[in-house]
């Protein structure tokens, strides 16, 4: 196989891959989106689709719901850790801003799943399971520190072993060392973190190795490539070896607004180091070695009439959904009932989305919009901070084709902003009519992240607005993507009904 690179193309953060016999698995990041922690399967390392989810809901908080006039935005599960030990699967992980470390552990990858926590909050930790059966995490930013767990894996173990086993200078980087990976590979500590020193213009790949398991860690960086794009720095992930032997990392590379997609690096050895593809260069043409030939992947993005009975797995909801307030019916139909006045489509809960796909995609949907009251909006949306929506609002019992648009980011917007502004109506045309198809098309391509409007009636396209920029920025921390959205800024109660999506 050849020119797979980005593999998935679209944005599964933070990616840590294990084989168990002929299958590969790889946990990302899903922070605030429902269901979270996200597990794909592969039998290639080039193609790959869902497996499972972990959980439909992690914290319980209002925030997780999108209530009280709080969010989970660039907040949630973050940058998880997936091993296999004695017959079971751990995946351990964080919800920033909460206090523990999340634990679940099955038999099978589609569980059921048990979910426990683990006392401390370990960030971007790493599971390891020692020869001796006594488990650790490595974790940290900035200070690497080894932390020796219970039996039961309930906390830190009892007088056990806990160090800082590798230190960064604070004054000389953009981001310390973090998203550690610990593994033993023939007869030595390898752990894998990524990094962004001043110095550079992106992230990097660094690597420490050790003869023991509590230090001394010796390393630097190793790998600084962008694969030829943009500049834009691929790092952070898992090291996997193959049935015959040969040795990749799956890391991510940053891409823009379009988010961070994974990648498949080829890794060789050097004197116990690893070398990451073609002496620090990924190269063009990478050939995989399927465990399974002919094997038929069901895809990582779908259309959806919505009259199969459930929600199929490619799609997820912006946060915990309110499930008083969506329906799939008889006939056929995602119907979205709001439940709450909102300044904003980032304030609307249960918001259905699919990720956005690299260089280039669009979607439209058809969207019933005669049980809309004064001041609701209903369409399709690009779901970011500075986000877009293209769809109906009713003023006055008249009804509107309108784009909202947010162009630029709300004053405070990092990490949880919260966006408590009404969107700028950019566009607005007298619709006639109780059904509209609208679309967005999407261009991610060198970093041009931009995303057009139009509708359709009678079979003809037409342009709508103008074209709105898409950014990658903290208040998400996520890839821009495709929403179906209600939102109601006057009383609640309104009700949209979406049929026909269509995803090119």
């Amino acid at each position: 196989m050849k020119n797979i690179n980005p593999i998935t193309k679209t944005d599964y953060p933070d990616p840590d891959v294990i084989r168990v016999d002929d299958t590969y698995y790889m946990v990302s990041t899903t922070m605030y989106y429902s269901p979270g922690g996200v597990i794909l399967r592969s039998y290639d390392l080039a193609n790959w689709e869902i497996a499972t989810y972990l959980f439909d809901e992690l914290d319980g908080t209002p925030a997780n719901r999108l209530e009280q006039g709080e969010n989970s935005y660039g907040k949630g599960m973050w940058a998880a850790s997936l091993r296999y030990h004695e017959s079971w699967f751990y995946v351990v992980f964080v919800s920033h801003g909460q206090s523990d470390t999340h634990l679940f552990t099955a038999t099978e990858i589609t569980g059921p799943w048990e979910h426990r926590k683990i006392k401390g909050y370990y960030h971007d930790a790493s599971l390891y399971f020692a020869e001796d059966g006594r488990a650790y995490l490595v974790s940290g930013n900035t200070e690497i520190r080894l932390t020796e767990l219970a039996a039961d894996l309930s906390g830190p173990a009892e007088g056990g072993t806990d160090c800082v086993i590798v230190r960064d200078d604070r004054e000389k980087v953009f981001l310390g060392y973090e998203g550690a990976h610990l593994y033993k590979i023939g007869g030595r500590y390898v752990l894998t973190l990524i990094h962004w020193p001043k110095e550079t213009q992106r992230r990097t790949e660094a690597v420490f190795i050790s003869d023991r398991l509590d230090g001394d860690y010796v390393g630097h960086d190793l790998f600084w490539d962008d694969g030829g794009y943009c500049g834009q720095g691929i790092a952070q992930g898992g090291l996997v070896d193959t049935p015959d032997g040969r040795w990749f990392a799956v890391l991510f590379r940053d891409s823009g607004a379009v988010g961070r997609i994974p990648v498949l690096v080829p890794v060789t050895w050097r004197d116990g180091w690893p070398v990451y593809g073609d002496d620090g260069v990924l190269p063009e043409d990478i050939d995989v070695v399927s465990t399974r030939p002919g094997y038929e992947y069901a895809p990582l993005f779908i259309s959806d009439r919505f009259d199969g009975g459930t929600i199929a797995p490619q799609w997820q909801w912006n946060h915990v959904p309110d499930d008083a307030h969506w329906a799939l019916l008889p006939e056929g139909g995602l119907a979205i009932t709001t439940g709450a006045v909102c300044a904003n489509l980032t304030q609307a809960r249960n918001t259905l989305t699919q990720r956005m796909r690299f260089p280039e995609c669009e979607a439209e949907v058809t969207v019933d919009v005669s049980k809309l009251a004064d001041g609701d909006f209903a369409g399709l949306c690009a779901l970011q901070g500075c986000y877009a929506a293209v769809g109906v609002l009713v003023e006055n019992g008249r009804r509107y084709l309108t784009v909202i648009e947010r162009k630029e980011p709300v004053k405070g917007f990092g990490i949880g902003a919260n966006d408590t502004e009404p969107g700028e109506i950019t566009f607005r045309e007298e619709l006639v009519g109780d059904t509209v198809t609208v679309g967005i098309r999407a261009e991610f391509w060198e970093m041009k992240d931009t995303v057009t409007f139009f509708t359709r009636r009678d079979g003809r396209e037409s342009a709508v607005g103008e074209p709105h920029k898409l950014y990658f920025r903290l208040d998400h921390f996520t890839g821009v993507r495709f929403g179906l959205c209600a939102f109601s800024s006057v009383a609640a109660g309104g009700t949209a009904v979406f049929t026909d999506f269509v995803y090119r």
